[in-house]
């Protein structure tokens, strides 16, 4: 088998699963992208097999600390164990997450459960290559109606492979509702947003809107209005949601009234409302922010930092006292310690005490393995405004 000899003290040794193209010593057997190859240290002992692709930052990715071939069995057995995880810990098989890539044990796999249909990403070199052996044991192990490819994201660039969509089996769903915490929505696996819905969020809707009864809400970065419905359905006095994207806002108007909820949805950039509502001196008594990823890549963090400090900043105004913020970021590259420091900057900036309510996290079905910070994308906080000082 060929292989890589890594680096002393680089991330592999500490418990990461990653070898970047710097952490590399040499390569031996000439290993070709999409092959599985050995990790070695300096004494030329087994750190274990993983995927590897040249094109990639990340030249190679630990699949087990033996050594393993990438066959149908070892499919078979890492979507059987992620199954085993979720079932342990009394999660919808039936809706949500049944593969998170390293926190699964199969990098750059990602699928997703609606009803009987799935939804697969293969966001890597080595695991797009082997997408008919992925099928079938997806169809062994969970026997589902159909299996759609969303294959659209970018991320697949920086391991140089096109983007695309498209069904590996069965027919293409039409779109179809499922429930989310009482409440309806129509997904659509083929043109939705990442997979068809907002998944990671699902534990949130519902905390969050514990809090709107009675409340003034402003839902920004809507997507299809998850938090805005759940805040309308939990009794707010008034529910306004924002959107840059017209088809989203048409989705939220359409799930509103699927549901019986009023919830007024604006296709508006959010930054330039946020400006208009604090000149007209509009307040609110609870502000959602769950903004899309503000950076894809570590060089771009300040402009990000920068992003979030302005919404939080623009936020913060607009509460109204003892007024509530529920604020999320999805960003790997943006710390806990970075973002705390945003909104701790933007409350200064907007001469506002804030109190400390909750602590927000991905659900369940995206597990974290704590040695591979990427795994944990997802934090968010609940603040209260404290009475002036």
């Amino acid at each position: 088998m060929a292989g890589l000899i890594v680096k002393p003290r680089s991330r592999i040794f500490h418990g990461h699963d990653w070898v970047y193209a710097s952490e590399v010593l040499k390569a031996f057997g000439s290993p070709e992208d999409g092959e599985i190859v050995s990790l070695k240290d300096g004494a030329d002992r087994l750190l274990g097999s993983a995927i590897f692709n040249s094109k990639s930052q990340i030249v190679a990715r630990r699949i087990s600390r033996q050594r393993q071939d990438l066959d149908k069995d070892f499919f078979e057995r890492r979507i059987r164990q992620a199954v085993a995880y979720r079932q342990r810990h009394g999660l919808n098989l039936e809706l949500g997450r049944i593969v998170w890539s390293e926190s699964d044990g199969l990098p750059g796999v990602i699928v997703d459960r609606y009803a009987g249909h799935l939804v697969l990403q293969t966001l890597t070199l080595a695991m797009d290559q082997r997408k008919a052996l992925i099928v079938e044991a997806l169809r062994a192990v969970l026997a589902p109606e159909s299996i759609v490819e969303r294959n659209d994201s970018p991320i697949r660039k920086a391991e140089g492979m096109e983007l695309h969509s498209g069904v590996l089996f069965g027919e293409a769903p039409a779109p179809f509702p499922i429930t989310v915490e009482g409440l309806t929505f129509e997904v659509d696996l083929l043109q939705g947003q990442k997979t068809g819905f907002y998944l990671d969020q699902m534990p949130n809707y519902g905390a969050v809107a514990q809090h709107a009864k009675g409340r003034r809400v402003l839902d920004c970065f809507a997507n299809q209005g998850a938090f805005a419905l759940a805040c309308a359905k939990a009794g707010a006095a008034s529910v306004i949601a924002a959107e840059i994207s017209t088809d989203c806002v048409g989705q939220i108007k359409r799930n509103a009234e699927r549901n019986g909820l009023a919830v007024e949805a604006y296709a508006v950039n959010v930054f330039d409302l946020l400006k208009d509502l604090d000149r007209q001196e509009s307040r609110f008594d609870l502000i959602i922010l769950d903004p899309p990823s503000f950076t894809k890549t570590k060089g771009k963090l300040g402009d990000a930092l920068r992003g979030y400090k302005e919404i939080h900043l623009r936020a913060l105004k607009l509460l109204a006292p003892d007024g509530m913020l529920a604020t999320f970021c999805c960003s790997h590259h943006v710390s806990h310690g970075d973002f705390r420091n945003v909104i701790n900057e933007a409350s200064v900036d907007a001469k506002r005490t804030l109190r400390k309510l909750a602590t927000y996290r991905q659900a369940l079905d995206h597990p974290i393995i704590p040695t591979l910070q990427e795994t944990e994308y997802l934090q968010g906080h609940l603040f209260e405004l404290a009475p002036g000082r």
